[in-house]
């Protein structure tokens, strides 16, 4: 968190002051293969799913707002070409 915290004071800053808090961030450490894998399955046992209930209110409100959506570009379609195509005609026929 130290080192994320300094990435992003040393973005903040101005130029001069840039380089002097890269200089004391610390180097990152590596760790084995077997570390890391141990890391990551810790750091998944720390998530928190959704709830069946959630997902399907969340699917289904988004259902509904790309139905809503493609209601609106079709009426806007259909005004639109009707609207030229009345304009079109008033042309060809004067």
């Amino acid at each position: 968190m130290k080192a994320r915290a300094a990435k992003t004071a040393a973005a903040m800053a101005p130029a001069g002051q840039a380089s002097a808090l890269k200089a004391e961030a610390a180097p990152k450490k590596r760790v084995s293969p077997a570390k890391f894998f141990e890391q990551v399955m810790a750091e998944a046992k720390k998530i928190t799913w959704t709830s069946r209930k959630e997902t399907w209110i969340t699917s289904l409100m988004v259902f509904i707002m790309v139905v809503m959506t493609s209601i609106f570009f079709f009426v806007v379609d259909w005004v639109l070409r009707t609207g030229v195509s009345q304009i079109l005609a008033l042309v060809n026929a004067g």
